[in-house]
């Protein structure tokens, strides 16, 4: 076995990596916990705590071959169920305790539609992209949030981006993109700084434009996944 034939520090490091994976899913309750309490700005916080823990957990476990080291546990399946929790869950009860929805019920659209796109077998495809919209409701929930919509806009863009999971449409796969790589992560890196900074202190943040400046990113995500994956590479 893979395990056998390993080292204790590189058996050592691979258990640390998915430990690291795994404390993802604590931040999210902690981040429930804070919007449950009504404090908005921690939630939003540890939701891009989060967020930097998932960007970062992958290029950890390929650096460490986790999967040759510890076989027997599924990475990827412990990803999809912090996902699950911080990218959907959390933003969804974010989205209702800071009332930035006419109606509780309009949460459940992207609980729904994101527990169909994660038990998808072919989610993330073969040649490295998302199928279907990616379910970054945390980000959305972000974006709701710090631009004041009002929450009749909220509960459109649910009602229309929820069917977009089950759109059979190639999306970046941001760890495994092949062009503009560098030029995705740098950029990421900035967007993401703005939107913490906005997120930390919102008032300050609103008045210096941080989450317009900050959207410098979705938008750029989105307009290479249309040239990579949605315009030359779609999905049979």
């Amino acid at each position: 076995m893979a395990e056998a034939r390993s080292s204790p520090l590189r058996a050592a490091l691979a258990w640390g990596v998915h430990l690291f994976t795994a404390s993802g899913a604590v931040v999210g309750l902690c981040a429930l916990l804070a919007a449950a309490h009504g404090e908005p700005r921690r939630a939003g916080l540890l939701m891009l705590v989060a967020l930097t823990i998932d960007s970062l957990d992958g290029m950890l476990a390929r650096a460490v071959r986790v999967s040759e080291v510890l076989p027997q546990v599924d990475g990827r399946r412990l990803d999809d169920l912090v996902d699950y929790l911080n990218y959907v869950i959390v933003p969804a009860v974010f989205l209702v305790e800071t009332d930035l929805l006419p109606h509780w019920g309009f949460a459940a659209l992207p609980v729904l539609a994101s527990a169909y796109g994660f038990a998808h077998v072919q989610a993330k495809t073969d040649d490295d992209f998302f199928l279907g919209f990616p379910s970054y409701w945390n980000v959305l929930a972000l974006y709701c949030w710090l631009l004041e919509l009002p929450p009749a806009a909220n509960a459109a863009l649910l009602a229309a981006l929820s069917p977009l999971v089950a759109v059979p449409f190639k999306y970046l796969y941001p760890s495994r993109m092949r062009a503009l790589r560098r030029t995705h992560h740098a950029l990421a890196v900035i967007c993401i700084g703005l939107l913490a900074a906005a997120v930390a202190d919102p008032e300050r943040g609103r008045a210096l434009h941080l989450p317009l400046l900050s959207l410098a990113h979705p938008a750029f995500y989105l307009a290479v996944s249309f040239w990579q994956g949605g315009l030359r590479r779609r999905a049979p």
